[in-house]
């Protein structure tokens, strides 16, 4: 029988990232980050693709909607009582890197950019809210992309290691869950956000993003380390965008390209983070890709600190699924998030093309559960669609609600199926910025801000109807959806 109640530590919450609603982005000593840069808009990733993209900010060419966010930098305690008020028990935000080395390889960290996140983390405390901190969320400093060509260069180990060593030093005592990157595995298809790779930087040569992971897995496995080191009981988790990979159908053809998908998408770089080595199809799984494991710049003292320094949870975003076929090239395509695959006939899709899909969570927790054995943690789900507020500015989100149910629904099946399941932050709890579109109009909130794609607008707040829904859910601890 499936269980009426989640478990009474549950955590119930949502999720945001600094570089997309923090605004402020030259302010008290801030650096620019590769967020900055980006241009807004549907194309943005077709314009960083481009040979000759730069990383110079042309505000006369393109606009960019992240340089405002949705000022939280000067909000967040307005912010902040929203999310008390809906009840959260976490919340999960990202601390920009930026803020706190501005150029990245500095040796001595922006006490500025420090006070700011003193003043977060304390606010969140003040209404018993438990902090989920990302240490890298789609952000780092920009100097460290121009001056040293991104992840896939070595050093970026230890300015990494600084930063984290700084942040895990002052925070620790207070906040118990962090993540080390977002999404680490969404650079297989986009490596511009992640390993801060575009075609400049070498982001065509397969090569450089297996050695930008390898350098990721090295510094995230010391950041572990180090936290450990702080607070004996302190989780640090690994951040996976994954998508729950079908075969099309029983053509074992199409089997077999969904069992790779799955190994190249949703499992390798978990595998890493978790089980501490490179799983037995690594050097299969690269040479599809055209990389030799023994060009990697791979020593034994790295594989020893990934052997000692497995995370402690998964961390993971689910939005959609993804179904692979092979056989018919005439199949149509669909949009996704950073995954590719063909539409799926038992689907309905997003404005964006994004398929929803509630049972493939299930199968997703099920699927980490079991082959990892540790916990895992929804940190990112959620609705990105056009809200249309009415005079008296309330957004009627049955849209999203529906969406939200159905997908808490498939917690509630996965808990009964014996699912070590931490917690739940849907995404963009409040509106801000979109990663995969720069725009505002893509909204995932259950509170609406009063601002468009250009930044343009009010900024004022105001509560959605999902904000009633998502506020009886977690006083009912899931009982009443």
């Amino acid at each position: 029988m499936i269980p009426t109640k989640f478990p009474d530590n549950f955590l119930w919450g949502g999720a945001t990232a600094a570089n997309q609603l923090e605004g402020a982005y030259q302010t008290a000593g801030k650096g620019l980050s590769i967020a900055d840069a980006l241009p807004g808009g549907q194309d943005r990733f077709k314009i960083v693709n481009q040979p000759d993209f730069n990383w110079q900010i042309d505000s006369n060419k393109y606009s960019y909607p992240n340089h405002r966010g949705i000022d939280h930098y000067h909000h967040f305690k307005e912010d902040i009582a929203l999310f008390a008020e809906m009840g959260f028990k976490c919340y999960r935000f990202s601390i920009a890197w930026s803020r706190i080395f501005p150029q990245g390889d500095e040796t001595s960290p922006n006490e500025k950019g420090l006070q700011f996140y003193d003043q977060v983390i304390a606010e969140c405390l003040r209404y018993q809210i438990e902090p989920v901190i990302t240490l890298s969320h789609y952000e780092m400093p920009l100097n460290l992309v121009t001056k040293y060509g991104g992840w896939k260069n070595r050093q970026l180990i230890e300015f990494f290691d600084r930063y984290a060593r700084v942040v895990l030093q002052r925070y620790a005592p207070q906040v118990k869950y962090w993540m080390t990157f977002n999404e680490i595995n969404s650079a297989l298809n986009i490596p511009v956000m992640g390993q801060g790779l575009v075609a400049a930087q070498g982001a065509d040569a397969m090569v450089n993003r297996y050695q930008a992971w390898h350098n990721q897995f090295v510094a995230g496995a010391q950041a572990v380390a180090y936290a450990h080191q702080q607070r004996r009981d302190l989780m640090i988790g690994c951040m996976l965008l994954y998508a729950t990979t079908y075969a099309y159908d029983a053509n074992p053809v199409n089997q077999l390209a969904a069992l790779k998908e799955n190994q190249a998408m949703n499992q390798f770089c978990g595998d890493v983070q978790v089980r501490g080595h490179y799983p037995s199809y690594t050097r299969s799984l690269m040479q599809s890709y055209g990389v030799n494991y023994d060009d990697l710049e791979i020593t034994a003292t790295d594989l020893q600190t990934l052997a000692a320094n497995p995370v402690d949870y998964i961390g993971f975003s689910y939005y959609m699924s993804s179904a692979i076929n092979v056989t018919d090239p005439d199949l149509a395509k669909v949009n996704g998030n950073l995954v590719h695959g063909v539409a799926n006939p038992f689907l309905e899709a997003s404005a964006w093309g994004w398929q929803i899909d509630p049972m493939g969570l299930r199968i997703a927790l099920n699927e980490l559960n079991d082959r990892y054995e540790k916990p895992v943690f929804v940190v990112e789900n959620g609705l990105g669609a056009v809200d249309h507020p009415d005079a008296q500015h309330l957004v009627q989100d049955d849209y999203r609600i529906k969406y939200l149910r159905s997908h808490i629904e498939a917690l509630r099946g996965a808990i009964s199926d014996g699912v070590n399941l931490m917690g739940y932050t849907p995404w963009g709890c409040i509106d801000l910025v979109s990663a995969s579109t720069g725009q505002m109009s893509k909204r995932y909130g259950f509170i609406y801000v009063d601002l468009d794609d250009q930044g343009q607008g009010s900024g004022r707040r105001y509560k959605k109807a999902s904000f009633d829904w998502y506020q009886r859910v977690i006083a009912s601890n899931g009982a009443e959806i």
